[in-house]
């Protein structure tokens, strides 16, 4: 690994690197060579980063409190191969939907450290996972937790939950994936009465456990200040219905969210950080409020696998608006990324088959989606392109590949994984047949 990087290299994995033909080098392979093999638009995954960043987690939190689950925010992107290596690295599993429940179950991933989530959770959804014996679900409304106790009672089952709150605060983050404020569609509000109503309920229903409480306050929130105002509203509330009802709070999930630098001048905390100013904050409460320590939970999705993924994809025309602009064309778009035209999401970029060559022009990446909101990123300096060049895009590895879709008729690209000078395919790229396979005439 090269541990000395230039700054150009920062974002990408850790194992990043330049060869002496020029090429991005990740995991040990050329880029270009992988590019060249398995065809682009492609995904990329290094193995030692991914795992580098569970382990991360799970050291830093677990030095300050010990008792802390690290449990992966599957949303952000699961598969098969993935959920093995968390499965390895004993993580947990923050799931929401069937399927995501069922990625987990094909490969044997121990389900008691698995956590249910959502706003609406199916019948369906929910038979299963009780069905499968998912070690958590966090119910998010009275209807689910009405539609859970009687789910339960007919299969006999005392089901373990945990409540999730909505403590109120804002996290300073788009308003598309900010989930913590009052007006939200997920959970039970505090300042309104509804979360001591359900804490009420959930302890009368004969059919559930009610074990914790968890709040989640959007992402990627990026200031650390929130989540301390909302560990202390949410542990008040708890203390305060132990005195009411005698609720004993076991668990306590703060949720995810956990910030990651996608631009060179992008300014977020460091795992450690998060981790030193959460646990200071939790074990400060605790003693002073004088409750007993329950167990923490925290849901790192985009700051597991975000770095680890790159996404690869090959020029084609290219267009000169002279004075105003230069579009690059590639072979990619929305179709795989919709990021940037669903949330303004900033990215930078490299020439891999030119990695060490100077920047000599300002070019904006244009997908080949017939959208003139399909850009990839805007405004960024390149060694100069040309037609059949690889460019390279890091931080793709969280929500990309999971929110990709057929538009256009494009097929979803292909993912390998690398390691120590091997790749493998771990989703092979989809097929015209495959678009229309489901289809009846």
């Amino acid at each position: 690994m090269n541990t000395s990087k230039a700054p150009e290299l920062a974002l990408f994995p850790l194992t990043a690197e330049v060869n002496n033909q020029r090429h991005l080098v990740i995991g040990g392979c050329d880029v270009v060579d992988l590019a060249n093999e398995f065809g682009t638009p492609l995904y990329l995954f290094d193995e030692f980063t991914l795992r580098h960043k569970c382990r991360e987690f799970k050291d830093e939190f677990c030095k300050y409190y010990p008792d802390t689950l690290v449990i992966y925010a599957s949303k952000a992107f699961l598969n098969r191969a993935l959920a093995r290596i968390f499965k390895e690295e004993d993580l947990g599993l923050d799931v929401v939907s069937g399927g995501e429940l069922s990625i987990a179950h094909s490969v044997d991933f121990p389900l008691n450290k698995v956590y249910f989530h959502g706003n609406n959770k199916t019948p369906e959804e929910l038979n299963l996972a009780l069905d499968l014996g998912v070690g958590r679900i966090v119910v998010d409304n009275f209807y689910e937790l009405e539609l859970l106790n009687r789910l339960a009672g007919e299969k006999g089952i005392s089901q373990n939950i945990l409540l999730r709150l909505t403590p109120g605060v804002d996290p300073h983050t788009h308003q598309y994936t900010t989930t913590g404020t009052i007006e939200s569609k997920f959970g039970f509000p505090l300042a309104t009465g509804q979360a001591e109503e359900v804490v009420t309920q959930a302890l009368s229903a004969s059919n559930l456990n009610l074990l914790g409480l968890h709040f989640h306050l959007g992402s990627p929130v990026s200031d650390i200040q929130p989540y301390e105002l909302a560990i202390e509203l949410v542990l008040r509330f708890g203390r305060e219905m132990g005195g009411k009802f005698g609720f004993n709070l076991s668990e306590f999930g703060i949720g995810g969210g956990f910030a990651v630098p996608y631009t060179l001048d992008s300014k977020v905390p460091t795992i450690a950080d998060y981790a030193r100013v959460v646990t200071d904050k939790l074990n400060g409460l605790i003693s002073g409020l004088g409750l007993s320590r329950p167990r923490l939970i925290i849901e790192p999705g985009r700051a597991i696998v975000g770095q680890a993924g790159v996404a690869l994809y090959k020029v084609g025309a290219i267009k000169e608006i002279p004075g105003i602009k230069k579009y690059v064309c590639v072979d990619g778009g929305i179709s795989d990324n919709i990021r940037p035209a669903l949330y303004g999401a900033k990215y930078e970029a490299l020439v891999a088959n030119k990695a060490s060559e100077a920047e000599k022009e300002m070019i904006t990446i244009a997908g080949k989606l017939c959208e003139s909101g399909d850009i990839l990123v805007r405004d960024v300096n390149l060694a100069t392109v040309h037609p059949g060049d690889i460019i390279a895009i890091p931080v793709c590895g969280a929500y990309s590949i999971p929110m990709a879709s057929n538009y256009d008729a494009m097929p979803r690209p292909a993912i390998v994984m690398v390691k120590e000078s091997q790749a493998r395919l771990i989703r092979r790229r989809e097929t015209y047949q495959d678009l229309m396979s489901l289809d009846l005439i």
